[in-house]
């Protein structure tokens, strides 16, 4: 009991290191946030751009750039994205966190694009021919009619990759990053204990429970006026 007691007190309390694992947290959830939303904006882009392209010949250029993203971003791993990312594209950006928000999210455009694109090619093409047959042009009925069906359907894996995004920002700390991961490997080098890994692996069981709870809760209200 002794042992653990002074774990702890050398983990958290001597010279306020659970500040830094405060300091962690916070930059941990705000990359996250941020390059979720970044990454669902260009990812429905995409998957919008890849549909549309389908009847204009006019996009299929911008098809083929949009193909050539998901295929570069999902066939590198983040961690590299992540260095070419600081130490060649934005090598003269001081801001750190941005960089790795930029990164995230770009790289979870890509795999948002496919999970779009599946749910849109879901919906009826009925719908689709719906809403032409009612006077709105083809970007009128995609927005407001095929889109929030596709989106009840693709929420469940929108759900899934924010937990995936979240879990993956444990590599923000091989830049000058002092997330949750990198929190604790600095306090582990200072202490020479365990403890602080096992913290850090608490942190992020705790958030992704959380979040799949929260899923849950949305896909029940949802399936629930489905049925109202």
């Amino acid at each position: 009991m002794d042992n653990l007691i002074n774990s702890i007190n050398k983990t958290f309390i001597v010279d306020g290191r659970y500040k830094l694992f405060l300091s962690g947290i916070k930059n941990t959830i705000f990359i996250a946030f941020f390059a979720a939303i970044i990454g669902i904006t260009i990812g429905l882009i995409v998957a919008i751009i890849k549909i549309s392209a389908k009847n204009n010949k006019k996009l299929i250029l911008i098809d083929k750039i949009c193909g050539l993203y998901v295929t570069v971003i999902r066939g590198t791993p983040v961690v590299v994205q992540l260095l070419i990312m600081y130490f060649a594209i934005f090598v003269n950006v001081n801001n750190s966190v941005l960089v790795a928000i930029i990164t995230f999210g770009i790289n979870s455009g890509a795999y948002v694009a496919e999970i779009a694109r599946a749910g849109i090619d879901s919906v009826d093409k009925g719908q689709m021919e719906a809403g032409l047959s009612l006077g709105l042009n083809r970007n009128k009925t995609m927005f407001f009619i095929v889109l929030p069906q596709a989106f009840k359907n693709i929420l469940p894996a929108l759900g899934n990759e924010f937990i995936s995004l979240l879990k993956e920002t444990a590599v923000a700390g091989y830049v000058p990053i002092i997330d949750l991961t990198k929190a604790g490997d600095i306090i582990r080098t200072r202490t020479y204990e365990s403890t602080p890994l096992y913290f850090v692996a608490i942190c992020y069981l705790i958030m992704v429970v959380g979040l799949t709870t929260v899923q849950k809760i949305v896909e029940r209200r949802l399936s629930e006026s489905d049925r109202n």
